[in-house]
């Protein structure tokens, strides 16, 4: 059996901040087609469909850990969908958990704010100029992570209200969005 894979990167530094208020639901893309990560593979569209489907006929969830620690288990997806543009998804943080507490922490400080995906390739293909073409992958986990290897896997936080900090944060990424053009 192969072992679980993980993406990790050492950020860019042109990564945008995000802000929580005083809640606990967070969202964004763990992955997104057809960008290069930092290791030079790249996640094809349909590549977490069989997976997700197996998954969810079995009853399985995949799971929201901290910094892919399997005994550090941070909150709970309550969707994970595959769209046109990647993995998209949409949970909350136990806030009853210490470490949730100290996630929601650190996503306030900017301190924390990406994605990151634990899976296991079931097909890929070689690419020429290094890296894989990642064409089906058994989905595991989707962890809140400091260094995320796919730079554009952030996640955005909100409260039940959102608010002035989740204006000024999506503020923040639009603003980042157009600098780089």
């Amino acid at each position: 059996m192969q072992a679980l894979e993980m993406k990790f990167n050492r950020p860019d530094g042109a990564a945008p901040g995000v802000a929580l208020a005083e809640g606990s639901v967070i969202s964004g893309y763990a992955s997104v087609f057809g960008v290069r990560d930092q290791g030079g593979d790249v996640v094809l569209p349909g590549a977490y469909a069989a997976s997700l489907k197996r998954l969810a006929a079995a009853g399985g969830k995949v799971r929201m850990l901290w910094q892919h620690d399997q005994g550090q288990p941070i909150g709970v997806w309550d969707e994970v969908v595959e769209d046109a543009h990647g993995l998209r998804v949409k949970g909350r943080l136990l806030t009853e958990v210490a470490r949730g507490r100290e996630a929601a922490a650190l996503m306030a400080a900017g301190a924390v704010d990406g994605l990151s995906i634990g899976y296991r390739t079931i097909r890929a293909e070689k690419l020429p100029e290094g890296g894989r073409k990642l064409i089906e992958l058994e989905l595991w986990e989707v962890s809140l992570v400091t260094f995320p290897m796919l730079p554009v896997a952030r996640v955005a936080a909100k409260s039940q209200g959102e608010g002035l900090l989740a204006d000024f944060a999506r503020g923040i990424t639009a603003a980042t969005v157009a600098l780089r053009g």
